[in-house]
């Protein structure tokens, strides 16, 4: 493994392979699939429904475990930690995005960003204050009393991504960010994940089927019969 690939935000995909039971019929995702991402890396993954993009985000954060192979975040080897580690290390290093939002409707914009926050030490002022910080970044400090019903889809994609940042991880990992949204509010969020990583140095490896998605990343890859071909290094204008 390279120096590069050691360094805190680094991700190393080595000898991975992952399959899945369904019925009496073991399927095979992944067969030994390789990759390294930098930190500071903004990675697109494109391929066809049911090529494993879901599944490398998963094994990647640590939702999901090889059957062989070996998964590094910098320093540690995610895929060997116990469930109670796993856990609190993709609390305070990962977030997710997700395409539908998985907002709780009960709670104010304030109080789905909270909820990762309700994990941590820092107390009710401290929480308050961090929420604020984040839905300023968003540009939705104004609607953090509004219940998700009462947001457009890209306000309620906004406060997946203040949840997300709410305990400032290094690496996001997004599923289909955009899929549910028109292009104005889609090309908005691709330009905040852009922000976030130019100016943030956020490592962000988003999944997508938009072809325009991946303008906004640094390069894009395509899963291939469980093997990862780079397409392109596309260079979002500045």
């Amino acid at each position: 493994m390279s120096r590069d690939f050691t360094e805190e935000t680094g991700i190393s995909i080595q000898g991975v392979r992952k399959g899945y039971k369904i019925g009496s019929q073991q399927v095979t995702i992944f067969h030994d699939l390789n990759l390294e991402i930098p930190k500071g890396d903004f990675v697109a993954v494109m391929g066809p429904s049911g090529s494993g993009k879901s599944t490398l985000l998963n094994l990647i954060g640590g939702i999901d475990r090889p059957d062989q192979g070996e998964i590094r975040f910098g320093y540690t080897r995610v895929d060997s930690l116990s469930e109670s580690a796993l856990s609190r290390w993709r609390g305070s290093k990962v977030g997710f995005v997700f395409q539908f939002y998985n907002l709780m409707p009960m709670l104010t914009a304030a109080q789905n960003v909270e909820l990762p926050l309700l994990l941590t030490g820092l107390n009710k002022r401290q929480r308050r204050e961090r929420v604020e910080t984040i839905l300023n970044l968003v540009g939705l400090i104004e609607r953090k009393d509004h219940l998700p019903s009462e947001l457009s889809g890209g306000q309620m994609q906004r406060v997946g991504i203040a949840r997300a940042l709410a305990v400032d991880p290094v690496l996001l990992l997004c599923d289909e960010p955009t899929g549910d949204l028109d292009r104005k509010s889609a090309d908005e969020i691709l330009g905040m994940l852009q922000v976030l990583n130019k100016e943030l140095g956020k490592t962000i490896v988003m999944v997508t089927h938009d072809d325009n998605a991946c303008g906004f990343a640094k390069r894009t890859l395509r899963l291939n019969k469980g093997q990862f071909v780079e397409d392109a290094t596309l260079r979002a204008a500045a």
